[in-house]
């Protein structure tokens, strides 16, 4: 077996005032449009990630909320979480500035509280579209810049420049010739709530493969993640340190915390969401649930400290109930008692990992597609539109995953929730997959 640390990848992270166009320039850099994440209580915007190259350098991208310094209250607490977010995991920044209309006292105090980061800053000015327009940048000498970089986050201009910039002061991560895998190797997250076990799950799997951890100096908290091998087989295990270092992470961040378990599942090809038997599923792991299913990710469900479960008091199949009916969001996913403290469970744990992450990547073939498609349409009643039933002429799996099919319909817009889910369950049962969601479209196409 051999012993491995992933390369820290730097994160750059977007911060300014409402409407300097962070998100634009967000778009830009991460080459799509990226939707923005769903809500957590309390946290008015969450945040947007991305990872980014640029010159053969690979970068983890954070567009923060817009920051109002004299906003008062809840929203002031929950911008102030945005921008620490931005304290706790970036590497560098670059604070975005508004070339039309000009210099305002909020860059000001928004500048105080980045020099208090001591990280890298780079001064964007946007909105400068031309070169005749670059006389509207100098005054933003006056924040005490070494140099502004003029941009256009719209149309582009000047964007290059400034990450060559950022690539020469801090280099992002480059992967060798020789570190690039023809097989896929899972990306594996562990997410749950504060005190379920996380850590010491992720001290087991690290510990008994004998592997370390750990961090590049110099950051706050770094994102690492962990390539590890178990009967010759690989995995990566997104984000170590973060979930390992509990201790440092008190009760004023455990909002940020949550923010990085949103960024966690994004980077995951499956979850591994831990549950706690003696409180079982709760509101907070049926929100977590949800982001899972609407990230489109595979998930196992662990039930973690069953040593410590009373038994024949509490079975398995109560607890697997009440998770599938909590966690509804996430009924594809199985359901696997483990104890990160004695061992209990984990060697049923890679196995199970292996099959799921074969589920997340299967593609059917079309006629095996509309088969169960055509047993499934034969258990339920069809929606009607103006007295014409649907009609599901046929279907084709365009990507994936997660698997992703296209359905092609007569009336494909009095689809609603309900019969999608039934769709899900229908052909995930016809068609054997576990542990993934199955993504479904529609598109019209009418009779012939």
């Amino acid at each position: 077996m051999t012993r491995k640390i992933t390369k820290h990848i730097p994160t750059i992270a977007i911060v300014g005032r409402p409407n300097t166009g962070k998100s634009t320039l967000f778009n830009r850099l991460a080459r799509k449009r990226i939707a923005i994440m769903d809500d957590l209580p309390g946290v008015t915007r969450d945040r947007l990630y991305a990872e980014i190259d640029h010159n053969g350098m690979t970068y983890h991208l954070i567009d923060t909320a817009g920051w109002i310094p004299e906003a008062q209250g809840e929203l002031y607490e929950n911008l102030r979480a945005q921008l620490e977010i931005a304290v706790i995991e970036a590497d560098v920044i670059i604070f975005l500035l508004d070339g039309k209309e000009g210099l305002n006292p909020a860059d000001k105090m928004i500048l105080e509280q980045l020099r208090r980061m001591k990280k890298p800053v780079f001064y964007a000015v946007n909105k400068i579209d031309n070169e005749r327009q670059e006389k509207f940048a100098y005054e933003f000498y006056e924040l005490g810049a070494e140099k502004i970089f003029p941009i256009s986050a719209l149309h582009g201009r000047g964007v290059a420049e400034m990450m060559d910039a950022i690539v020469d002061a801090v280099p992002g991560a480059k992967a060798d010739e020789e570190d690039q895998e023809e097989t896929p190797i899972p990306r594996i997250a562990v997410i749950g709530r504060p005190n379920v076990g996380k850590s010491s799950l992720i001290n087991r799997l690290l510990g008994e493969e004998r592997l370390l951890v750990t961090s590049e100096p110099g950051t706050t908290r770094d994102t690492v993640d962990t390539e590890l091998e178990h009967l010759g087989k690989k995995y990566i295990f997104i984000d170590t340190a973060g979930v390992r270092r509990k201790s440092r992470i008190d009760q004023k961040l455990e909002r940020i915390s949550s923010l990085r378990a949103i960024h966690t599942i994004e980077r995951a090809d499956i979850v591994l969401l831990m549950l706690d038997p003696a409180e079982g599923p709760t509101d907070q792991d049926s929100k977590l649930a949800g982001i899972v299913l609407r990230r489109g990710k595979a998930c196992i469900v662990l039930i973690n400290k069953w040593d410590l479960v009373p038994k024949p008091d509490v079975s398995l199949e109560e607890i697997k109930k009440a998770v599938t009916t909590v966690l509804w969001h996430i009924s594809f996913a199985p359901v696997l008692p483990i104890s990160a403290k004695t061992g209990f469970g984990i060697n049923k744990l890679f196995p199970t990992i292996d099959d799921v992450f074969i589920q997340y990547q299967r593609k059917v073939s079309t006629s095996e597609l509309n088969r169960a498609l055509g047993t499934a349409m034969k258990q339920t009643q069809l929606p009607h539109h103006h007295g014409q039933p649907l009609r599901i002429y046929y279907a084709t799996q365009t990507k994936t995953c997660p698997p992703t099919f296209l359905f092609f319909a007569n009336y494909p817009e009095i689809i609603k929730e309900p019969f999608r889910r039934f769709l899900q369950a229908r052909l995930s049962r016809e068609l054997q997959f576990f542990g993934t969601p199955l993504v479904l479209q529609f598109r019209a196409r009418k009779k012939k």
